[in-house]
């Protein structure tokens, strides 16, 4: 590889204010051909310890999770402006995702006996790959790693992490969290690599595996360059998540639980509800208390606990794009009803929008609204809400709530996703698989399934003595 001059590529800067808090040298070349060799060398040692104990450093790693969840906390939000309190959930739930692979990681990985043939024993065994590069994105620094990680450390296989740009105080953390557990050298490095280098540890021959998680566009991206070395990908994108109320007693309350749903994270969630799907006889009742509820928010430092209040988008990019996409839906023919511009104030804020009636035909209307926008579409019958729901490139999850069980449980079934929740949104939980299909990608993290991805799944045939 041709030499790279070192830039501050990877830089923090926090979303509430827009000052820079710190910047750091992408990789150089030499620099990423010694971690590819450092991982491909410490694999033959990791591999061969009992996965016993490769689940016992991965639940040390669990409880430093949880023993440094404030200062992980604190980082997550200087850096990409998530409010505190969710901060502290993801470190939680990253906690929580290591704790499920260590303690069940064995039995998921347990050889599969087959029936004997010819005097043979058969046993599918599943057996690690070598090295692999996840590249993760920022909206959860750390749970998106776990749900990488944490089952291919218990496998065998090591890890090279290229993290998201804007969160490197994030990515370094979780680097030195693996070292304290006890992760060894080479196992677990992250690296500053550039766009460019991301193509060449991919072509590498070292390399047996890449997992993406970020946008369509990123996902094409890794997914030719994976194809054309003939390399194993699992890809995470985006999704246009419908949220169909077909039926309700309570439209307000109904208005109020969707508004919880699409602002966590402010929005900035791959599986969030973005289609609001809604029955004509409760339409106006429900776009009523979302205006209500997104009118009285106003913006705040996340790192400050506070009622009523929404954060920064993540970056100065992200609050621009946002805004611009709102501004062509309603030239589109959509109806803006609140918010939707940019907040008066430093930081990259923008104001929680609800919009009505984006035309199914538009440019628009296919795209991701990565930020706090309600979109809602007014449907006259359970036929045209399932063609509304559909309609979309995406296939992440899915929601559809109705006051008869069976009406719910029906139009689920119809509903292309890889996660489809029936009167209650998919659960996420660590034993709990993610997914989807269509443009949402392909591959499953967390639960059994995502011990199933990078793996060996090798027929071992033993003749016996006769």
């Amino acid at each position: 590889m041709a030499a790279t001059t070192a830039s501050p590529a990877y830089r923090a800067v926090n979303p509430a204010t827009g000052q820079t808090v710190s910047e750091h040298p992408v990789a150089t070349d030499e620099q990423v051909e010694q971690a590819i060799d450092a991982a491909h060398r410490a694999f033959g040692d990791w591999r061969a310890r009992d996965i016993t104990e490769r689940a016992g450093t991965v639940a040390r790693i669990s409880d430093l999770f949880e023993e440094r969840a404030e200062e992980l906390a604190q980082t997550i939000t200087r850096e990409m402006g998530k409010p505190i309190a969710e901060s502290r959930d993801e470190a939680g739930f990253a906690a929580d995702i290591f704790r499920y692979y260590a303690e069940h990681g064995p039995r998921l990985a347990a050889d599969q006996v087959l029936d004997d043939t010819d005097g043979a024993v058969n046993v599918i065994q599943r057996r690690p790959l070598g090295v692999l590069l996840g590249i993760m994105p920022w909206n959860y620094p750390y749970y998106q790693v776990a749900r990488f990680a944490a089952p291919n450390l218990v496998l065998g296989n090591t890890i090279l992490l290229k993290h998201a740009e804007i969160v490197p105080e994030s990515a370094l953390a979780i680097e030195k969290l693996f070292r304290d557990a006890g992760v060894p050298e080479g196992v677990y490095q992250n690296l500053f690599a550039t766009h460019g280098q991301v193509a060449t540890i991919i072509a590498d021959p070292r390399v047996l595996g890449v997992s993406l998680t970020g946008s369509e566009r990123a996902g094409a991206v890794v997914a030719e360059q994976a194809g054309r070395h003939l390399k194993k990908a699992v890809l995470e994108l985006g999704g246009s998540d419908p949220y169909v109320i077909l039926s309700t007693d309570d439209p307000r309350q109904a208005a109020r639980d969707a508004v919880a749903i699409r602002l966590e994270n402010t929005g900035q969630a791959c599986n969030s509800n973005k289609r609001l799907i809604v029955m004509d006889d409760v339409f106006d009742e429900f776009v009523d208390e979302l205006v209500a509820q997104v009118s009285g928010l106003r913006p705040a430092d996340p790192a400050e606990e506070q009622e009523g209040t929404y954060a920064p988008l993540s970056s100065e990019s992200a609050a621009r794009t946002l805004v611009d996409q709102i501004e062509r839906a309603v030239a589109a023919g959509g109806t803006l009803h609140v918010g939707g511009r940019r907040a008066e104030r430093e930081g990259f804020y923008v104001e929680p929008a609800v919009i009505t009636d984006i035309p199914q035909d538009s440019d628009v209307y296919r795209e991701e609204f990565f930020g706090p926008v309600l979109a809602v579409y007014r449907v006259s019958s359970d036929d045209e809400a399932l063609a509304l729901a559909n309609n979309t490139p995406y296939g992440l999850g899915s929601t559809v709530f109705a006051t008869e069980p069976e009406r719910a449980e029906r139009f689920a079934e119809q509903l292309d996703a890889g996660m489809v929740g029936a009167n209650h949104s998919p659960p996420e939980a660590a034993n709990m698989p993610f997914g989807g299909v269509k443009r949402s990608g392909f591959g499953r993290e967390l639960g059994p399934l995502g011990m199933d991805e990078f793996v060996n799944k090798r027929l071992m045939s033993v003749a016996r003595p006769r």
